[in-house]
């Protein structure tokens, strides 16, 4: 693709596939897990905490625990786990709690 492209995403398509309701306490853990991911590797590159973002001094507001962002961030989060969840689901793959193993 050349830059003058444009590029237009396509994900798998996940509306119909209902997240059980089992898998919420996982989808959370899972959106806390991404932001702590993302976190390490901004940390590595050299990010530290900002009260704005400016990237030619590597500063970010979202350089806090997950329980300090603002829910508009753990939304991003959580969307990103639950789409997840859906896939695998969608897919055939089969989570079991561990409550009802």
């Amino acid at each position: 693709m050349r830059n003058n492209e444009e590029y237009k995403p396509e994900p798998i398509d996940t509306t119909g596939v209902t997240l059980p309701e089992s898998l919420e306490k996982l989808a959370e853990l899972m959106a806390k897990n991404v932001h702590e991911v993302w976190a390490q590797n901004r940390i590595k590159e050299g990010w530290s905490f900002g009260e704005t973002r400016d990237d030619r001094k590597r500063k970010h507001p979202c350089l806090v625990e997950y329980e300090k962002l603002p829910e508009s961030e753990k939304d991003y989060d959580r969307a990103t786990s639950i789409e997840t969840l859906k896939l695998i689901l969608s897919n055939g793959f089969k989570i079991i709690p561990p409550e009802q193993e």
